[in-house]
């Protein structure tokens, strides 16, 4: 499920992803960058979150892992994209995006702050 808000709406994509639970995650075969939400105790079911910044949006698109995927002669996923799982999953986050949008911007978190460090290549959660 894909979500997309203007820039306008959240001004910071990771406090409103912390404030959710969500952590950090890096895919150790791809390198690909994204958030995970963990269910239970072990790695799996989890949400799995990816966000896309361009231009004036920030996009979130999840979908909840169930299985660890097996890859191979057969590139099988099992992971749910849709229905009333993800749908209130996504009502939750919406909920913290609405609740840090009414948060003042704490020192570090302003408009511009980061640029330097985006410009070397790191993702815009690891400006710190």
């Amino acid at each position: 499920m894909k979500v997309v808000y203007d820039k306008s709406v959240m001004h910071s994509p990771l406090a409103v992803l912390r404030k959710a639970g969500y952590s950090a995650f890096t895919d150790p075969q791809s390198g690909e960058e994204s958030f995970v939400l963990r269910l239970t105790g072990e790695f799996y079911p989890r949400f799995h979150l990816y966000v896309d910044q361009k231009n004036d949006e920030v996009t979130f698109s999840l979908h909840l892992d169930q299985k660890k995927p097996s890859y191979g002669v057969n590139h099988a996923h099992s992971g749910e994209y849709e229905g009333p799982t993800i749908e209130k999953e996504m009502r939750r986050i919406d909920g913290w995006v609405r609740s840090v949008k009414s948060l003042p911007l704490s020192e570090g978190e302003s408009e511009g702050v980061g640029a330097t460090e985006r410009s070397v290549n790191r993702p815009w959660w690891k400006i710190w």
